[in-house]
């Protein structure tokens, strides 16, 4: 028997297996380091280069130019930050409304109420009411323009809206025209962007 104490040695035991060592990968690299951004940016070009082998050419002169219309209505102006808080004309409410107003009693002047008529006229009525509005030039405001029909039928109705916005720039103007069978409710809001 074994005496264990101060200087005895413990029983061997034999050695556990240790895994295969593989050979480390390298660590990639972080795009924060220097050097390593245009490195990562190379390899991912690398991975996505794909040759064009043939373009087949327009059929015709109209199809080449209208792709030449096309690219240069989606080219985008860049400004310099102006650092602008306020508009260079503010929203004016009353000529707005006037507006709004003139366009409704030419638009539906002789028009009797029909669902399905209305459905493609609101939508007709609200570009053109956009278009007029931004002809008044007021620059980095945003508008929205909802139009409502609705049928006299003895009903009450309540329309509300709730907006968060700067109360110095933002307004909003409302029309409304009414014949025996129908009123027509326009709401125009004009949001200052800086």
């Amino acid at each position: 028997m074994e005496k264990r104490g101060r200087g005895a040695k413990a029983p061997s035991m034999p050695a556990p297996q240790q895994p295969p060592v593989t050979p480390r990968k390298e660590r990639r690299p972080s795009m924060f380091e220097k050097e390593a951004y245009a490195q990562i940016l190379r390899e991912r070009l690398r991975e996505s280069i794909h040759d064009v082998q043939y373009v087949e050419p327009p059929f015709d002169d109209s199809i080449a130019d209208l792709g030449k219309e096309w690219k240069s209505a989606l080219a985008k102006l860049k400004f310099a930050n102006s650092y602008r808080m306020e508009p260079l004309k503010k929203f004016q409410a009353h000529s707005v409304e006037t507006k709004v107003q003139q366009i409704l009693k030419e638009s539906l002047q002789d028009v009797k109420y029909d669902d399905k008529v209305f459905s493609h006229l609101s939508l007709e009525l609200a570009d053109r009411i956009l278009s007029s509005v931004k002809e008044f030039g007021y620059h980095r405001y945003k508008f929205i323009i909802k139009v409502l029909f609705i049928q006299k039928t003895g009903q009450a109705i309540n329309i509300a809206s709730r907006w968060i916005w700067d109360v110095a720039w933002d307004s909003w103007v409302s029309a409304k025209h009414e014949t025996e069978t129908y009123v027509v409710l326009v709401l125009v809001f004009a949001l200052y962007c800086e």
